[in-house]
């Protein structure tokens, strides 16, 4: 009997932690994610195949390589997924390993911070509204949180994500 109730408050654990909201992926492995910015899209790929396309929102101001901390940019580069977190402020969310060492000596060369805590997220947790405006993030990638449940499944940390301009 205490097993049983061992193993139901296991499972129970499990699923209150979020680690992907109850989904579960078993196809192709996701090897890049690539954003084009212009477009306001993102790619899941399996070597060349596109798996999954998803319409995003970026930072507040998109055009150009994000350069400082508080400019509303969204990077631009190569880049890994070096974290997840199930209990982020958004409905979920990847990190993004920005910024590179090319990312903080430049932003060090101009007396400035390159910033971070660069994420592929879902919508606010608490002010929504917030999400129902165009580039909304402060240079995050934003997607619906149906979608970033999904994208959460699929992606492994370390995958390599590409953000063009």
């Amino acid at each position: 009997m205490k097993r049983r109730l061992f193993g139901l408050g296991l499972l129970a654990a499990l699923a209150v932690s979020g680690c992907s909201r109850g989904r579960v992926y078993s196809g192709p492995p996701v090897t890049s994610i690539v954003v084009n910015k212009s477009s306001k899209r993102m790619y899941l790929l399996s070597q060349s195949e596109i798996l999954k396309a998803y319409d995003v929102d970026l930072g507040f101001a998109p055009a150009g390589p994000k350069q400082f901390e508080g400019d509303g940019k969204t990077p631009e580069g190569t880049y890994l997924i070096d974290r997840r977190n199930p209990n982020s402020a958004f409905h979920l969310s990847l990190g993004i390993s920005y910024p590179n060492a090319a990312d903080i000596a430049f932003a060090e060369a101009q007396g400035k911070r390159p910033g971070g805590d660069i994420f592929i997220h879902g919508e606010p947790n608490q002010n929504r509204k917030l999400s129902r405006k165009e580039n909304w993030t402060a240079g995050c990638i934003a997607v619906k949180n149906k979608e970033i449940e999904e994208i959460y499944a699929m992606v492994r940390t370390g995958t390599v994500i590409t953000i063009r301009p």
